[in-house]
């Protein structure tokens, strides 16, 4: 169980990168995160699984078929949900038993708690893969690892000195004390006498110690104890855990804690607390001897995969609710990472799933993508709020799920993975007031190209829209040439029409294996369609329609203008 992991096949030699900051702000990511659960640390835990990705096909056809699992049974996520609040305690309890200033009792009562909650979580899991028909490699595996521990780790006679070991423990409520005084009347020893099954009841010490002092009469002679009843108060942080066996008769010195010759110091805290611990880290060392029968058990192998349970359950938890909804999801189909394509049909933006899943009402409209040696550069133009980053970030949610083993917003991907993922969104004003905002976004893609590969996706989204088109689409016709000279898959969303046009040339002068074409978002009586084809760029065909609708035509103006002055002769020329 030591390398068992639910993301990727054991002994997985698979290398990962870690998404820029660039890239998490503009894919949303702590927007999905934030929608998957409220739980800090779950979102922490579900983030840092989700930006590290990696392009090895085992391991995402490993994580495919694991989430596809979890997708399937809704029992499974149920009985894995209650388990996680066992994975918890053990996570905390992991947490104590590093702290070296524990005290012996808190490392018996820590350790037994650690034992018990381990038994349950094997039993648990090993009850619920078998009442369902997992498929997929991880959750066969994790099914075959934990019917081994529970039959070769004597789990029976493991459950019965858990519970005989706590029965005694409980049985503890209080311990006799006798202290030895000095002539000032200073403690200068303690001993333990008994420990004992019932509490203190009775606190006035005190009291009948001063009573002693003032009557001599009440002096108890010698030190026979076992005719007293009265006791201090036991300590309710420590009584409520108890000790296992009984231990008697241990003493401890305390002239070195005196901190006065006289008065004021109180050494009587600090010696009881030597003896105590004493005589309770042999009574632990007893029981721990027990444990350790158990070497082989240790329940830190399923703390390690509390949030890769939270990961699927998360995201499984979402699909169902967007599938009521009657969107579309799919299992991404892994090509070979050499050929560099993609197939999708019918995406959508997942965070427009998420919304509508959260009750907005929205119609959501899906587009084809493809990428593969006739196209893997889009060029992407349109009206303003056509759909063009929603699109542009739709394509690299996709490759992210995917990649991730989760369902994708689509009814098909099949694809081959990136490695990774780098976005060129506008940048916000504070980050551009050194360098200006063309010296910025220059900047920021130089950065892109000396860390992107053949394999990796590019997403430019009104990349170098200065004021000034023309430096903008200088700077914008040379970035084109270079993802295709490099061989990336890329979209790049502008609304400077020129840089669409005149692509076949570019396609012929350039070397490369990574042809550009022109995307654009349609119009349809001028409405927005958001909806994406294959053509030229539009240019002033988008005005036009829009011209039409509402009546700002020369034509219609002139004709609005004349039927005016029909009406009201003499109004002017």
């Amino acid at each position: 169980m030591e390398n068992f992991s639910l993301l990727h096949p054991t002994n997985s030699n698979a290398s990962y990168r870690t998404l820029n900051k660039e890239a998490l702000n503009d894919l949303s990511v702590d927007y999905i995160c934030d929608a998957l659960t409220k739980e800090q640390y779950e979102r922490n835990s579900i983030k840092q699984l989700l930006i590290n990705i990696t392009d090895d096909e085992e391991v995402i056809k490993y994580r495919c078929d694991v989430f596809e699992d979890f997708l399937r049974f809704p029992k499974l996520r149920d009985d894995l949900s209650a388990l996680l609040v066992k994975l918890n305690d053990l996570r905390e309890i992991e947490r104590f038993q590093k702290d070296t200033e524990a005290s012996s009792l808190w490392q018996l009562v820590n350790r037994l708690r650690e034992m018990d909650g381990y038994v349950d979580c094997i039993t648990r899991i090993k009850n619920t893969l078998e009442t369902i028909e997992v498929k997929s490699q991880g959750l066969l595996e994790l099914k075959k690892n934990v019917q081994s521990i529970y039959n070769d780790s004597g789990f029976p006679k493991l459950k019965k000195d858990i519970i005989d070991t706590l029965a005694k423990a409980q049985k503890l409520k209080s311990i006799t004390l006798g202290v030895n005084l000095d002539d000032l009347l200073r403690p200068k020893s303690v001993g333990v006498i008994s420990l004992n099954d019932k509490e203190f009841t009775d606190s006035g010490i005190l009291k009948r110690f001063m009573k002693f002092t003032n009557r001599d009469s009440e002096l108890h002679h010698g030190n026979d104890v076992s005719g007293f009843l009265s006791f201090h108060p036991s300590n309710p942080s420590t009584s409520q855990f108890g000790l296992g066996q009984f231990v008697v008769g241990a003493q401890q010195d305390v002239n070195h804690t005196m901190n006065s010759s006289l008065t004021g110091a109180d050494p009587m805290s600090d010696a009881l607390k030597n003896v105590v611990t004493d005589i309770l880290r042999r009574t632990v060392n007893d029981i721990k001897s027990m444990l350790n029968r158990y070497v082989n058990v240790n329940g830190y192998s399923f703390v390690s995969l509390m949030p890769e349970i939270i990961f699927y359950i998360r995201f499984a938890e979402l699909c169902d609710k967007m599938k009521k909804k009657n969107l579309p999801l799919c299992k991404a189909e892994v090509l070979p990472k050499e050929d560099r394509n993609c197939c999708l049909r019918d995406v959508y933006n997942l965070k427009l799933g998420i919304k509508s899943a959260n009750g907005e009402n929205l119609d959501i409209v899906t587009n084809d993508i493809d990428f593969n040696n006739d196209r893997r550069i889009y060029i992407l133009t349109g009206p303003n709020r056509g759909g063009k980053t929603t699109i542009t970030q739709a394509v690299g949610l996709a490759f992210l799920l995917a990649q991730n083993g989760i369902y994708v917003p689509a009814t098909q991907m099949k694809f081959s993975p990136c490695d990774s993922i780098f976005t060129h969104f506008p940048a916000d004003e504070n980050d551009t007031v050194d360098l200006g905002r063309l010296g910025e976004e220059s900047k920021r893609l130089a950065e892109i190209f000396s860390s992107a590969s053949r394999y990796s996706l590019l997403l430019l989204n009104e990349s170098l829209a200065t004021t000034n088109v023309a430096e903008g689409l200088y700077i914008a016709r040379d970035v084109v040439k270079s993802m295709r000279y490099l061989g990336t898959r890329a979209i790049f969303n502008t609304h400077m029409h020129d840089l669409a046009r005149n692509l076949d040339e570019v396609n012929t002068t350039v070397k490369g294996d990574s042809k550009i074409e022109s995307l654009v978002t349609g119009v349809e009586n001028g409405q927005r369609s958001f909806k994406v084809f294959i053509a030229p760029p539009q240019g002033v065909s988008y005005a036009k329609d829009i011209a039409e609708k509402y009546g700002v035509t020369f034509d219609k103006i002139k004709k609005q203008i004349d039927r005016q002055r029909i009406a009201a002769p003499g109004s002017g020329r």
